[in-house]
């Protein structure tokens, strides 16, 4: 309980001192997630919203993929990512593994599968009758599209702030390939592991206070927006 209490001790002493190596791997931690989670909405939303506006044969294939594709485990996330960027692997020319894009591209394949089923979920989820009444008021493809987008704000944030819990808090494919390296790859939960490994608890602890203050102000954020809209 000591190593608890003088974590969180230690946690808000780092904040308020300004301890450079403690806000720069903050920092990494939240421009590599807030971008893999943008990333995701990007390319989750519009599939999502394809697929649940279609009919087709294969349909019931196509979200059952999806839904697996949310309990996708970060290592074997890390791992295709790790052997595409592997200098002898596709694109290993780009010299991208061991640096925070090759981490922005594994949470982003994490990310993306959790925000298309949410989007999935959600315009499946509108009255068929609303799409009828688009449709009737002559409403093109596009347009019926944002309409039900816009119409399903709220489960949308709800699928942003899903996303962005997923891959703040992942360490395994972020140490597959970012190698954890200090100064360059080094996030709040793989400097955690790192710290336990070491035997340092109340550093662990302060770190994990840390990220859970991120966490919380990112959500808390798109909380109000949420419920302003």
């Amino acid at each position: 309980m000591s190593e608890i209490v003088q974590g969180i001790g230690e946690a808000w002493q780092l904040l308020i001192s300004g301890d450079p190596e403690v806000w720069s791997i903050a920092w990494l931690s939240l421009r590599v997630s807030l971008s893999a989670t943008l990333i995701a909405l990007l390319i989750g939303v519009p599939i999502g919203t394809v697929i649940a506006l279609h009919e087709h044969p294969g349909k019931t294939a196509v979200v059952g993929a999806v839904h697996a594709g949310m309990a996708l485990p970060p290592v074997v996330a890390g791992l295709v990512v790790s052997i595409l960027l592997w200098r002898s692997g596709p694109l290993g020319q780009w010299g991208l593994l061991y640096t925070p894009s090759a981490m922005v591209i594994a949470q982003a394949v994490i990310a993306t599968p959790i925000v298309t089923g949410l989007t999935y979920a959600a315009v499946s989820g509108l009255d068929p009758r609303y799409r009828l009444q688009l449709a009737a008021l002559g409403a093109s493809g596009p347009a019926t599209a944002w309409a039900l987008l816009r119409e399903a704000h709220v489960a949308l944030i709800a699928a942003v702030v899903a996303g962005f819990g997923a891959v703040i808090s992942e360490v395994g494919a972020a140490m597959m390939v970012g190698g954890n390296i200090k100064g360059q790859t080094r996030v709040l939960t793989t400097a955690t592991v790192l710290e336990v490994n070491r035997g340092h608890f109340a550093t662990a602890i302060a770190l994990s206070t840390i990220l859970l203050i991120l966490v919380y102000a990112v959500t808390l954020g798109l909380t109000i927006v949420q419920r302003r809209r």
